[in-house]
């Protein structure tokens, strides 16, 4: 006999994802929350760096656009996909934020709690219709609680270039410490052949991941690790970015114009040892760390340096999630169990970067270590759309960045979410970036 759903059956399901999307939120806001509490109305006020926004419009925009989606556009039709005035990111640049009138810290934090007061009394009724992607699952509660996440990446961004008293960390726990790489450099072979990349996921997935889709990639060899400070270190002592035909053309111009000579935030003590700054730590690099804040063309140089180049992003996913024995595609790198903080370095509050291989279940099924948290990778490809893409919720999240300016960061870092740190997720910035979270690892042609 067949049977059929009852409508409390669709209501328990509807309630359920509500519920586990109201978590999220919940948890988005306890870290934020968690981020700031060290910091003064100065600390929040000031533009530590052009490239970055005052901290006070970080949370205010996070307000704004969580009562632009949960309250204002909830019924539709959508009004606008970004709110008009002072927190709209395409009317106020980041260089010019800092001259905006921003509320106080205390201010900004009684607006998130009164946003979030009225959103939580309003989804408390809320159907959730199964007919209207944007409610399905819950779906634009748990974008809410993902853009909450992105921006405290974004101020943890910001909070690395504070000017002033370094920021005092509210560490959660110690890192684990990793062994030696087993050969400097050493990379595995991707087989090739036909591969999934993307997700048909609707429920936490962004446009831009989708749709799921097939391509044939040629074999390549892959770094087994991200680059480690050590390896880079010698492409520095070396006089790697002095010479010039590792680097293309544009970062030939950006070397020069720049004048860099290391990766940000590295610098030689008094007796010419290489020292950097996490957060409120100055220590002496540790060759294990995997390199980071180095741009596209810094990672592009070195790749060239070492008779190598970047990985497409498209190589990238299928070194982290393919598994070419049972022909199927995997969640994580591990397989498809959830995040969790003995898998990888991801959900912030470690507050840095752990040695390569110190998470020994964080390997991919070809080999490759640590393909998710510590360090965004960059690749060679530029941001664009799938086959088939459609912009949902609105093409201002995707699409309108969509050409050859930004290049594709795959993995996270540790500043990334747990709830954001997927296998498909694709970041994006300009070349030149480097107060990002990121490094890279290489591949070569077989």
């Amino acid at each position: 006999m067949t049977t059929t759903a009852t409508p409390s059956a669709h209501q328990d399901h509807a309630t359920d994802a509500v519920r586990r999307a109201l978590a999220l939120l919940e948890r988005a806001r306890q870290h934020t929350l968690a981020i700031i509490a060290p910091l003064s109305d100065e600390d929040v006020s000031r533009q530590h760096d052009p490239l970055m926004s005052p901290i006070l419009w970080d949370l205010g925009h996070i307000a704004a656009f969580e009562k632009l989606w949960l309250l204002q556009n909830l019924d539709g039709p959508i009004e606008f996909s970004e709110m008009p005035g002072t927190y709209n990111p395409f009317e106020h640049p980041r260089a010019t934020r800092g001259a905006l009138p921003l509320p106080t810290l205390a201010g900004q934090r009684e607006e998130l709690a009164r946003v979030r007061r009225a959103v939580m009394s309003r989804l408390g009724s809320e159907t959730f219709s199964a007919s209207d992607p944007l409610l399905r699952d819950a779906y634009v509660v748990r974008m809410v609680a993902q853009h909450e996440r992105q921006h405290q990446e974004t101020i943890l961004q910001t909070l690395q270039l504070k000017q002033g008293e370094p920021y005092a960390a509210p560490r959660a726990f110690l890192l684990p410490r990793g062994s030696a790489p087993r050969v400097e450099g050493a990379m595995v072979r991707f087989p090739g052949g036909r591969v999934r990349i993307g997700t048909d996921d609707r429920g936490e997935a962004y446009d831009n991941e989708r749709p799921a889709h097939e391509i044939e990639l040629a074999p390549f060899d892959i770094d087994v690790t991200p680059v480690t400070n050590g390896a880079y270190r010698e492409f520095v002592d070396n006089g790697g970015y002095d010479i010039r035909q590792y680097w293309s053309d544009a970062g030939w111009a950006w070397r020069t114009e720049s004048g860099v000579r290391a990766p940000k935030h590295w610098a030689q003590d008094g007796k010419a040892q290489w020292m950097t700054r996490s957060m409120d730590h100055v220590e002496r690099i540790d060759p294990l760390l995997p390199v980071c804040h180095v741009c596209f063309y810094e990672a592009e140089a070195f790749a060239q340096s070492v008779g190598k180049r970047l990985p497409t992003e498209q190589e990238w996913e299928a070194a982290a999630t393919w598994d070419a024995a049972r022909g199927v595609k995997l969640l994580y790198p591990w397989g498809d169990e959830p995040l969790a903080p003995e898998l990888a370095n991801v959900d912030q509050l470690s507050f840095g970067t752990a040695q390569v291989n110190a998470y020994s279940r964080n390997v991919s099924p070809i080999g490759c270590y640590g393909m998710i948290g510590d360090v965004w990778e960059w690749t060679s490809t530029d941001f664009r759309g799938y086959p088939a893409f459609e912009a949902f919720p609105y093409p201002e999240y995707s699409e309108v960045f969509f050409g050859t300016d930004y290049k594709v960061l795959r993995g996270g870092s540790w500043a990334t979410s747990a709830d954001v740190a997927r296998a498909t997720f694709r970041n994006w910035d300009y070349p030149i970036r480097r107060q990002i979270f990121a490094g890279f690892r290489c591949a070569r042609n077989v």
